[in-house]
């Protein structure tokens, strides 16, 4: 019985073996995400999913400004993504301040603020103490295409309600820029073909924290057997699409963090990217 339970577990392992990168990342992120929907039954409040994720994104950003600090140097880092963060953290609070009604809001609100407030740390470090070690060359993607294409779709899909328009809209508009906010830096780290420790802990703990977020969702999706997608958008497919976008940012991280842990394993201090 027990080698034949050994010869199927092998069989097993050399099946995945053989599948693609892209593969392994998709299942990977399946039964991941299917452990801690697991847990989500478990554990009954489940804004523990979002302190943790706020938690591992705070710890994050404290080992970013560790970096810059005292290593003095921003090698790594794209300037372009912190500059997408602080557009959006900046629509983020003025929708907090507009909201002000809403329960737990003022929780948002500080932790926008704290977030925003290292965010311009990090720009101003990188635009003018650290700057000869900024390489522009491989900052590449255009913000401004983004931006606009970020704006359009939120002027197009957004919440609907009683409330002031443009505060929807520009909710939405958060919603989706950060979805696409660290691509630059992603590309960043693929123009230089290598990723600097302290950056890879950076980004990781990003892809930890937005999988964390998309597990609450999927878990209240499950529990409300759908219903949930349309529970404050009355009835349109704003939440529909934030899901999407929560998707998105979450399988553009899933990609890296397999690298990243792939590189750690084996002992690499710089991280090597694919081209």
């Amino acid at each position: 019985m027990g080698k034949k339970r050994g010869s199927e577990m092998n069989v097993l392992f050399g099946w995945l073996m053989k599948l693609s990168i892209k593969v392994k990342i998709f299942l990977g992120t399946l039964v991941a995400l299917c452990a801690l929907v697991a847990l989500g039954f478990t554990i009954k409040d489940h804004e523990y999913f979002f302190v943790v994720a706020e938690a591992v994104h705070l710890a994050g950003t404290i080992v970013l400004l560790y970096k810059l600090f005292t290593k003095k140097t921003c090698s790594g880092l794209s300037l372009k993504t912190q500059e997408i963060t602080a557009l959006y953290l900046s629509g983020r609070l003025i929708c907090g301040m507009l909201l002000r009604n809403v329960v737990g809001i003022y929780m948002y609100i500080m932790l926008d603020l704290v977030f925003l407030l290292s965010t311009l740390l990090t720009i101003w470090k990188i635009r003018f103490k650290l700057k000869s070690s900024y390489i522009k060359e491989l900052d590449t993607v255009r913000v401004p295409f983004m931006v606009v294409s970020c704006a359009i779709l939120a002027i197009i899909i957004h919440p609907r309600s009683s409330d002031f328009s443009f505060t929807n809209t520009l909710w939405a508009f958060c919603v989706y820029l950060e979805a696409i906010s660290v691509f630059p830096q992603l590309r960043f780290m693929q123009n230089a073909k290598m990723v600097e420790t302290f950056t890879g802990y950076y980004v990781f703990s990003l892809g930890i924290s937005r999988f964390l977020a998309l597990a609450q969702w999927i878990i209240q999706i499950y529990k409300t057997r759908g219903t949930y997608l349309f529970l404050l958008g009355s009835g349109n497919i704003w939440f529909l699409a934030a899901l999407l976008a929560e998707m998105v940012q979450s399988f553009i991280l899933a990609d890296f963090c397999y690298y990243y842990i792939k590189s750690f394993k084996q002992g690499q201090l710089l991280r090597k990217m694919p081209i």
